[in-house]
Order: structure tokens, then sequence, then C-alpha cells
């Protein structure tokens, strides 16, 4: 497994994404609430990108006629034809042991961590100031 910079965390602000290209792979990395999360950009179901689809929450209901949403932007809708996936692990939300979108490590590095693990950066850093986005492939 290999490690590539793929980002700033100042690209990718809380609740956004970005689509980013590793080693001829399309990922879509999401930040939810300042943790970073990266999924490929393939639905498992017939090839939509993940990261065009919109990101919501679940409606559950404990009984008829009461309602909670729950786990705002946390889940991934395709948007050819609405399958959903857990943002955090790429488990389908429908069948989660059965299907799921394939799901990347991802953290945060210091600049000056980043420099001195020789990580692959797909991208030039100017100083080392600020902290990294990284996933390993």
């Amino acid at each position: 497994m290999s490690r590539h910079v793929v980002a700033t965390t100042s690209e990718i602000p809380p609740g956004a994404r970005k689509r980013v290209t590793v080693r001829g792979r399309v990922i879509g990395i999401f930040n939810i609430n300042g943790e970073y999360f990266g999924l490929f950009d393939r639905c498992p179901h017939q090839g939509g990108s993940l990261c065009g689809g919109f990101i919501t929450g679940l409606v559950e209901s404990p009984e008829p006629g009461d309602y909670i949403y729950t786990r705002r932007g946390e889940i991934l809708r395709c948007p050819w034809h609405g399958w959903e996936f857990d943002i955090r692990t790429g488990h389908s939300v429908t069948d989660p042991d059965a299907i799921r979108a394939r799901s990347y490590p991802v953290e945060v590095a210091q600049g000056g961590e980043v420099l001195e693990r020789h990580l692959v950066a797909e991208t030039v850093p100017v100083s080392v100031e600020e902290n990294y986005v990284v996933v390993d492939v």
C-alpha cells in the first residue's frame, strides 16, 4: 500500500468532498465534521460517479408515525439510481452485508510529518504549515 498527499484540509471543509485520482483510481474524499473518508468513485450497482451524488442522512422510525432524521451528512446517494452508501464505511444502507462501495483509509497529517515520511505527493505543497489530507491506496 502506498500513501499519497491528495489535498490540504482547507480544500475539503466540513460537509464537502473532492474527487482525486491516485494511481489511476478516482476516489472521493469526504469531510464529515472534520473526519475524512475515502470512497471509490464508482457505484457497485452500475458504475455511476458516487462523488456526483447527494449527501444526506437517514430517516428512521422507531414506531409508525414517529420519524427521526439521523446521521446528517453521512449517507451518499448515487446520482444514477439512488443507491445509498454510508460514507464512513462504504456499506450499502439497504444491504450492508452484501453491497458496499470500496473505502480507503484517510488521515490528516501535519505538513512536517508528510515531508519526514516521504509520502508520494500528487501536488507539491508550498509550505509545511498546513495540514494535509492523506489517502492510503
